[in-house]
């Protein structure tokens, strides 16, 4: 069977760290060996030919990072997704690798030029064929996943990227044969954390530590039962081992000058095409509006901030901006989120900004009955001091007695909407909860004074940078994660 696998592979001999698109190569301009870069890529494709073939695309003048090829795209079968890097300096690999796999007979998928993905550095296959990891976070957008989910009819699992050293999801996450995962846990989001422990058994887990991570124990090229990588510490080692692995260690310390181990180097051609009718993804996106005074005021800035912070990603779909002081801009903003809960999280924290939803996307709120007296039911809306308007029937009603850190009782009935405090719930009241049907109103007037703090009648305890109310959810998540594994 492994005599049947082959990897892409491009020569180094344009490779040279020659601008900074990841924390690796700070410091590293112009500073690897071209001979001794030459002498370790030779190394690794030995070793890769002695169980699978490895072709060839030439390397072209005025693109270093060609070299790692698995960035060129993804192949599932006879399918190829061209990447569309987020960079500038890579973006011109593109046409050299379509050439390539389309004369090689491949079906080309090409995604919105504007939509960064990043081949098989960010997707990556369960080795079982039960799914599609995905990664987001710094050079795919999570508006890709959708795409490969219907072009490839596969299960795609969005996984989300939290530090800037591991900025493709190959540099810290190894699907290995037999359902075996090689992984850095501290490179994901807590929600991350849980969908990998979810779908892979404890006893197939294989958690690095950091020491391993940062000399990219994780980018390592699986073949069969053989695990070619840069270099793994001796306890690593013993674990693979003892999981019927060979591993087999290749100095590749000049690429990693560049931020790329023994992974980034190879593309694998020969993945084979999953089960038809598998296409699935959990990601979800909704349209919002913003207007008032979102420049000057940092709102949009809060916004988009936000949205990336809670997990999620945006695009500006339509922008007018004020032409005078006094003028006011609006911006329709697409978010988008791995799940409907975070979705829904980030929606909320989107209204308490002001945002509305989308005419399209108008739905009535979802009430829940109370069902222990002073208990609210999960995911209740919780309100702010903003005055808000609740959708009922496809009418939109004020919320009275506005306060902040309520619930909202619904009375479908009169056609009315309160706030009321946790304390007061009583059995069979119809509380609010999550997003949907939510707007809060917000006067385009308040802004912050110019060159200053904000205005005065502006309520902006939130904004202070030492302010208890702020929310931590992020980092709370993660260390009640990290609890949890001690």
């Amino acid at each position: 069977m492994t005599s049947k696998v082959r990897f892409l592979m491009c020569p180094p001999d344009q490779y040279d760290v020659d601008y900074v698109i990841n924390p690796w190569m700070e410091g590293n301009i112009h500073k690897p060996s071209r001979e001794t870069a030459v002498g370790q890529w030779q190394a690794l494709q030995k070793i890769l030919a002695q169980d699978a073939t490895v072709e060839r695309i030439s390397p072209r003048k005025g693109l270093p990072d060609m070299v790692f090829t698995a960035n060129a795209g993804l192949v599932v079968g006879k399918k190829f997704v061209l990447s569309r890097f987020l960079h500038r300096e890579r973006q011109g690999e593109e046409e050299h690798f379509k050439k390539w796999f389309s004369s090689s007979g491949f079906e080309i998928f090409e995604l919105p030029p504007d939509l960064p993905f990043e081949g098989a550095g960010d997707a990556l296959l369960d080795r079982q064929g039960a799914c599609l990891w995905a990664g987001y976070g710094f050079r795919s957008e999570l508006d890709s996943h959708p795409f490969l989910a219907r072009w490839l009819d596969i299960e795609v699992v969005s996984l989300r990227l939290i530090d800037p050293r591991f900025y493709h999801l190959d540099t810290c996450f190894c699907p290995l044969e037999g359902g075996w995962l090689l992984y850095y846990p501290q490179a994901f989001d807590n929600y991350s954390n849980r969908l990998i422990e979810q779908r892979v058994p404890l006893e197939k887990r294989l958690p690095v530590a950091e020491a391993d991570a940062v000399r990219f124990a994780c980018n390592a090229v699986n073949v069969g039962k053989r695990i070619v990588v840069n270099q793994v510490s001796p306890e690593l080692r013993a674990r693979l081992e003892a999981a019927g692995f060979e591993v087999q260690e290749t100095p590749l310390n000049e690429f990693m000058k560049s931020g790329g181990g023994a992974k980034c180097l190879t593309l694998r051609l020969t993945e084979p095409a999953p089960p038809g009718g598998r296409f699935a993804t959990t990601v979800q996106s909704r349209e919002l509006k913003l207007e008032g005074h979102l420049l000057d005021s940092g709102l949009l800035e809060r916004a988009l901030e936000l949205t990336v912070q809670s997990g999620g990603s945006f695009q500006v779909l339509h922008f007018k901006l004020g032409k005078q002081r006094q003028s006011t801009s609006d911006a329709d903003i697409k978010v988008s989120a791995p799940s409907k809960d975070v979705l829904d999280k980030i929606v909320g924290q989107m209204i308490e900004l002001g945002a509305v939803v989308g005419p399209r996307e108008e739905n009535d709120a979802e009430l829940v009955a109370v069902t222990q007296p002073g208990v609210a039911p999960e995911e209740f809306l919780a309100t702010t001091i903003y005055p808000t308007e609740i959708r009922v029937k496809g009418e939109w009603l004020p919320v009275q007695d506005q306060r902040m850190d309520a619930v909202v009782i619904v009375d479908e009935d009169r056609k009315l909407a309160r706030c009321a405090l946790l304390r007061e719930l009583k059995l069979g009241d119809r509380v609010v909860t999550g997003s949907q049907g939510v707007r809060s109103v917000r006067k385009p007037e308040l802004r912050a004074v110019r060159g200053g703090s904000p205005a005065e009648h502006e309520f902006s305890f939130m904004g202070a940078g030492v302010s208890s109310e702020r929310r931590v959810e992020l980092l709370v998540n993660q260390i009640s994660w990290e609890m949890h594994q001690i």
